[in-house]
């Protein structure tokens, strides 16, 4: 009788343990200085108008509250649904809008009428003659079409609340002669399909022998319930509306609409859709497929393409499916389509000549498609000169990082021009980007002089002492640049928008460390500028923090950087060494020179977010953000042979650096990172001995729950079993001594970093030993939303910090 008294109190008392290692806490907040630099406004979001002179000031949304972020979702085919609204459940809006002009004396901002309230618009799209503007209005019975009459500065309401959003990408788009909008409307008129209460049978996967080294997607469909849902809340018909009555018509277009795109000159509908049978295996976008050309009316013109299911790709990020695909308009007349074909089988193993094709077919679509561009790397871009004469083609290959870009006729005759070949991880070398300008039809065409033959490029202008945003023109006749303009120290500067190329001027956002974004036209040929808006700093805490850039070298002579952040007031011969807290994200090279290269500015400014670690620095702690976690493959080698030793040399060499500055306490020193770098902080508890406590937000800790590849690796787990356990911290969680605060979002969606991971990393923690922290956020993805999650997040890692790094025992 006794030994089962004892037994039980035994139990009882074990019951007891476990019940403390479970805490019921309500949502907290972190000290008022870290609230206040959460609540602090926005600055506003400019975009400019086609016909550059206007520019819209828009307010955006601030972090929404738990209520709305804890709505019913549906997660179908990789997808997130708000079932209520027939939209995605995770969107940002603006919520204010108003116009300014950019020239002349009468540039304050100017109220748009009859706005609706509250404002929740997204989805902006500028009419073609560039004297309107669409967006969506998310209301609580549904999304709704509203317009913009920039002329007159009111806005009106198209339709009721029926736009179906489901489906990224555009839900509606422009007719060519601006007095119309075709959009995608809900054709959900029945309840949705219920629950079976009884299932009809198991559900079943199979496969005939062919490989499918499909990498970990989440929220996938799973059995025909699921399929039933998503045809019931993706399904869509196409409706036009007319400006002029605001009266809709349907098209008889309807089915699943992946994708809507419209001609320049005709109004040609190229409409892609998905096709059963769906996959449990791979989200929507590779299901099935077919691309039609409607005319205006509705009336099929030609079906170009009929793609099967993508679930059997090949391995390597340079694959692509087999077939059609990267579809476009060029964007002037006669009405042209463009599309890519894989020539390799889609498969980079595979030894080709030529890896992709361009594909024209003009109107009326009745004729053979024409070759265009064949390209020895994948396809990645294109830009098109006006009339359609030529077009630029961007082409790249991932195993050696190359570029190639080159100039092509459109025409058969005509010959082509490389004009940039490079290795497009070396940012010292990066050409910049060629800006364009709307044409008579409202698309983006090549911004030229008036012969052609001179461009425009913009770009970073990554360089050692950081980056220095550059305009250059550039002949494409013989290759030659000439720098018009480069930003100059103490700002941080960079292209907007080319306003009147004749006059030489452009719109420019300025920065500097301490001065918030704000915008200027700058005259380029009299090197003169004006501001136009003048934001106030959002950040009085911050306004005195010092920001500097720091150089060293780990131990096998690579150079690395990272941005250092001081209390305002501090000085390290007064004041002594602080705490500090180091966050990073590991990126791959395949050379040391790249790896070595300067990718951030010194003179941008502090710009906070929910992620961020700089409220911190508020704290009284020293910050070294973004510091270089440079995993270097060069050759055949793969960085993830020494994956671990790389994190090492690079903490090593940062905190040596920092101590040796006499800003940093080696003792008290915290590191952090998210998803990936969350994974990079496992690493470094469990391998080195340099951190006082690592913070790992939505991270993945077990490689072998990601069989078939992860970030940059293309090997799967069979092919590399040593390198993925390496790699793992869960397989090394006896060795982490020094407290770790583990951090996920109980719906994370993110491929890889399933809830599990933090989950089970957590259970091996605790049974060695380790003191740990697991705090799982309701309702949120990869990425936090509420506000409460935020400031609770900000808190748990205040906690933490100020417990085991600034006051570290």
């Amino acid at each position: 009788m006794r030994m089962r008294k004892w037994a039980f109190l035994v139990m009882l008392l074990g019951l007891y343990r476990t019940s403390m290692a479970q805490e019921v806490v309500g949502y907290q907040t972190p000290p008022q200085v870290i609230v206040d630099l959460v609540d602090a406004p926005a600055t506003p979001t400019v975009v400019v108008s086609p016909d550059r002179q206007l520019l819209l000031l828009l307010e955006r949304s601030e972090l929404p509250g738990i209520a709305e972020v804890a709505q019913p979702e549906l997660r179908l085919a990789g997808l997130r649904i708000n079932p209520a609204l027939f939209s995605p459940s995770r969107s940002d809006y603006y919520t204010g809008l108003t116009m300014r002009a950019i020239f002349g004396d009468n540039n304050q901002p100017q109220p748009v009428s009859g706005l609706p309230a509250p404002l929740r618009m997204s989805n902006l799209s500028w009419s073609p003659d560039g004297s309107k503007l669409a967006f969506a209005q998310h209301t609580a019975a549904g999304t709704e079409l509203w317009v913009v009459d920039l002329t007159t500065r009111t806005a009106q309401k198209l339709t009721e609340a029926v736009i179906n959003s489901v489906m990224p990408g555009s839900a509606f788009v422009w007719m060519p002669d601006s007095k119309g909008i075709v959009y995608k409307s809900k054709t959900a008129g029945e309840a949705a399909p219920a629950a079976p209460v009884v299932p009809s049978g198991p559900v079943v996967q199979s496969n005939s022998g062919n490989a499918a080294p499909v990498r970990t997607f989440q929220d996938l469909l799973k059995n025909p319930y699921d399929e039933q849902l998503f045809d019931y809340y993706a399904g869509a018909a196409l409706q036009s509306v007319d400006l002029r009555n605001r009266k809709s018509r349907a098209l008889g277009i309807s089915g699943i609409i992946s994708s809507l795109s419209v001609s320049p000159v005709n109004g040609y509908l190229l409409v892609g859709q998905l096709q059963r049978p769906y996959s449990y295996l791979v989200p929507y976008n590779r299901f099935p497929q077919t691309y039609t050309v409607y005319d205006r009316n509705g009336r099929l013109v030609k079906k170009v393409a009929d793609l099967p299911l993508a679930e059997n790709l090949p391995k390597g990020f340079d694959a692509v499916p087999q077939g059609p695909r990267s579809f476009g308009w060029a964007p002037s007349g006669p009405d042209m389509l463009y599309w890519v074909e894989a020539q390799d089988g889609g498969d980079p193993r595979q030894a080709a000549e030529l890896r992709d094709q361009m594909f024209f077919l003009s109107a009326p679509f009745s004729g053979q498609p024409v070759k265009g561009p064949a390209l020895s790397m994948r396809y990645s871009g294109v830009n098109w000169a006006d009339n359609n004469a030529y077009i630029i083609v961007r082409e790249r290959w991932w195993n050696n990082r190359r570029e190639l870009v080159r100039r092509w006729p459109v025409a058969a005759s005509g010959s082509v021009s490389t004009l940039f070949e490079r290795s497009y991880e070396d940012s010292y070398t990066d050409p910049g980007q060629f800006s364009t300008q709307p044409n008579q039809y409202g698309r983006q065409v090549l911004l030229t002089n008036a012969s052609g033959n001179l461009h425009y490029l913009s770009g970073q202008g990554a360089s050692p002492e950081g980056n220095r945003p550059f305009i250059d023109e550039y002949d494409i006749t013989t290759g030659k640049s000439n720098r018009l303009w480069r930003s100059e120290a103490p700002y941080y500067e960079m292209l907007v928008e080319w306003l009147n190329r004749d006059e030489g001027l452009v719109l420019t956002r300025r920065e500097s460390a301490n001065e918030v974004p704000n915008y200027y036209i700058r005259n380029l040929k009299e090197r003169k500028d004006n501001a136009l808006t003048a934001f106030p700093h959002p950040y009085p805490a911050l306004k005195d923090v010092s920001k500097q850039l720091v150089r060293y070298k780990r131990a096998d002579g690579v150079e690395l950087t990272g941005t250092l952040y001081l209390p305002a007031g501090y000085d390290p011969q007064k004041n002594g060494p602080l705490p500090m807290f180091m966050w990073a994200y590991p990126r791959e090279f395949k050379t040391a020179d790249a790896a070595s290269q300067v990718t951030s500015s010194p003179y941008e400014f502090t710009r906070l977010n929910w992620g961020s670690p700089l409220y911190w620095v508020a704290r009284g702690y020293a910050i070294f953000d973004n510091f270089a976690m440079p995993i270097l493959g060069e050759g055949d080698a793969e960085p993830n042979e020494t994956f671990v030793e790389q994190l090492d040399m690079n903490a090593r060499a940062a905190i040596d650096q920092l101590v040796e500055m006499g800003v940093a306490d080696r003792n008290r020193i915290g590191v952090g990172g998210h998803s990936y770098g969350a994974f990079m902080t496992a690493n470094l508890m469990a391998h080195t001995d340099l951190f006082a406590g690592g913070i790992a937000r939505s991270g993945a800790y077990n490689r072998t729950l990601t069989p078939f590849g992860f970030q940059s690796e293309e090997r799967t787990y069979w092919e590399a079993p040593d390198v993925y356990n390496k790699m793992s911290p869960f397989a090394y969680a006896d060795r982490i001594k020094e407290p770790m605060l583990l951090i996920h979002g109980e719906a994370d969606n993110n491929s890889g970093t399933f809830p599990i991971q933090s989950e089970r990393f957590y259970a091996a923690l605790k049974g060695h030993g380790a003191t740990v922290r697991l705090v799982m956020l309701p309702h949120e993805s990869h990425g936090y939303r509420a506000r409460e999650s935020v400031l609770h997040t900000l808190w748990e890692m205040d906690q933490f910090l100020e417990k085991y790094v600034k006051n570290r025992p």
